[in-house]
């Protein structure tokens, strides 16, 4: 009970914090930008001649993945940022002493705040991603193959990088934390692509860079199975041989065993976050 009140209080917070509304302008302004795009895709002139409908279908797949992309990286910064004021702002003014010298366990007050959290960032990605693949469908006539397990993916991608964050706050400031959280999905990003071109080069020593990264921190992997379920089957094909190298897309869908892996990391940091927030002075 103790946890779902300070889970809906940190849900009320995070509305009234400004990062909310830079979020929805950001969003909007991506998702106005993206329908004007793909609105031009049908009958556009290139150097092979005009873009039939089945192209622009194809180049619409690739093209999602890239937006959800920036939805997940908005995502990515709006809760990194908002899981940091939330536990060690709290403590760093002194609200937090407010509330824990009270009968409460801190574990039940950490709980709520990761569900409240978990609520405004994993409901930010579902609404913003099926909006932008309502935009393709309805410019372009694309629809992706599996775009509730994409969505889904896109979620737990959030969880795993706001459960950092939670784990940051923890031990450092607010903004450090952040500015972290962030840091390392971007940098994780980039091993996995360094990763996929070592993979379409034949090269397994740099090929592994991206899978060791993966297992790290499973953002990245998560992503490409979000990607694979966004994208075109006859993607693959399309692209030809060494499309690993390729950023926005992915070469299959995720193995059952990596989501085991990623839920029981995610079980993992909170329980250090737990354990971490339990001996720290308030």
């Amino acid at each position: 009970m103790t946890a779902l009140t300070v889970a809906g209080l940190t849900l009320r917070e995070a509305a009234r914090r400004r990062v909310v509304w830079a979020l929805l302008a950001l969003t909007v302004v991506l998702l106005a930008l993206s329908a004007w795009g793909f609105t031009k895709l049908v009958g556009l002139d290139t150097d092979l001649g005009t873009m039939t409908s089945g192209e622009a279908r194809l180049v619409a797949s690739l093209l999602l993945n890239l937006i959800m992309f920036g939805l997940s990286l908005i995502a990515a910064i709006g809760t990194a940022f908002l899981a940091g004021p939330t536990l060690a702002g709290e403590v760093e003014s002194g609200q937090a002493l407010a509330v824990l010298a009270r009968p409460v366990r801190r574990s039940s007050v950490l709980l709520g705040k990761w569900l409240g959290l978990i609520g405004f960032g994993a409901g930010y990605v579902v609404l913003a991603g099926l909006g932008e693949i309502v935009v393709v469908r309805v410019t372009v006539g694309y629809w992706p193959p599996s775009p509730a397990a994409g969505l889904a993916l896109l979620a737990a991608q959030t969880v795993v990088l706001l459960t950092l964050a939670l784990l940051l706050s923890s031990v450092v400031s607010p903004m450090a934390s952040g500015i972290i959280a962030v840091g390392l999905f971007g940098a994780t990003w980039v091993a996995g692509v360094v990763g996929g071109i070592g993979g379409a080069l034949g090269n397994e020593g740099v090929e592994r860079v991206g899978t060791v990264s993966r297992i790290i921190l499973p953002t990245d992997g998560l992503w490409r199975g979000a990607m694979n379920a966004f994208q075109d089957p006859f993607a693959l094909v399309q692209m030809g041989p060494g499309e690993g190298g390729f950023p926005f897309l992915s070469e299959g869908p995720l193995a059952p065993a990596y989501l085991v892996w990623a839920a029981v990391w995610i079980a993992v940091i909170w329980g250090l976050t737990a354990l971490s927030f339990s001996r720290r002075d308030v």
